[in-house]
């Protein structure tokens, strides 16, 4: 491994091997250096051992077999490994070392976690930077915690509306987005639907979105709110959040 990544999709995607255990001693050795000394690469492992926390907690912790030792025992190599790993772990451990909890857990979520990272990576460097959203707002239905509804604002200014769910819009009435960034500026309307869809919202006019900037969709007259503000009643709502 690189001390130093040449890419950004290159460290996150080390940071997350690291984080599963994939790296070779040599390359797992560079990366304890590297987190020393870069903090970017310290985010990303961060990053990445959040993502993976959930997998953990759901992976039953298994005793290893009555026969692994002997069977390591025979085989003089991985008999030598494992004393070298022994020895190697006396040291003062690394902030990045894999957690203990991982320790003896079944091959079938080591193997679920590796698949998920292979996802991830082909899922999430597949697309250029100016591809992936920097903020997201997870719209949820008004009176419960069901999300409804992702706004994703891009580098490039793009902010773009995909709703999760069917939403019935009668005849004369539209949905009407709305984002407020400036409570002395008042709400903003970004986008008027005749049905749920996913759209580009209009950003003429309006700041780039920061976090914890408002967005919401409001149940209005099928040409718009007639003051310029909402009137209507809220369907959803959700507060812009920097993405992971």
């Amino acid at each position: 491994m690189s001390p130093h990544p040449v890419g950004e999709g290159d460290l996150d995607v080390t940071a997350a091997e690291f984080v599963l255990g994939l790296l070779p001693q040599a390359d797992h050795a560079a990366a304890e250096r590297l987190l020393q000394e870069d903090r970017a690469f310290a985010q990303a492992v961060a990053g990445w051992r959040a993502r993976f926390t959930e997998l953990d907690d759901t992976a039953p912790v298994l005793p290893p077999g009555s026969g692994l030792w002997s069977r390591i025992a025979r085989n003089p190599s991985l008999a030598a490994q494992a004393v070298g790993d022994r020895r190697a772990a006396r040291p003062q451990p690394s902030a990045l070392s894999i957690k203990p909890a991982w320790r003896g857990r079944s091959l079938r979520a080591m193997a679920m976690a590796a698949a998920l990272l292979l996802a991830a990576a082909l899922g999430y460097f597949a697309q250029d930077r100016a591809s992936k959203p920097v903020l997201i707002a997870v719209l949820l239905a008004e009176g419960s915690a069901q999300p409804a509804a992702v706004v994703s604002a891009y580098r490039d200014g793009r902010i773009e509306l995909a709703p999760l769910q069917p939403i019935e819009v009668p005849p004369d009435r539209a949905l009407q987005v709305w984002t407020l960034w400036d409570r002395a500026v008042g709400p903003k309307s970004v986008g008027l639907l005749d049905q749920a869809r996913s759209t580009r919202l209009t950003t003429e006019g309006i700041p780039a979105t920061g976090p914890k900037q408002l967005f919401e969709i409001t149940l209005e007259p099928r040409n718009g709110s007639p003051t310029g503000r909402p009137t209507g009643p809220i369907l959803m709502k959700g507060l812009a959040e920097t993405a992971l």
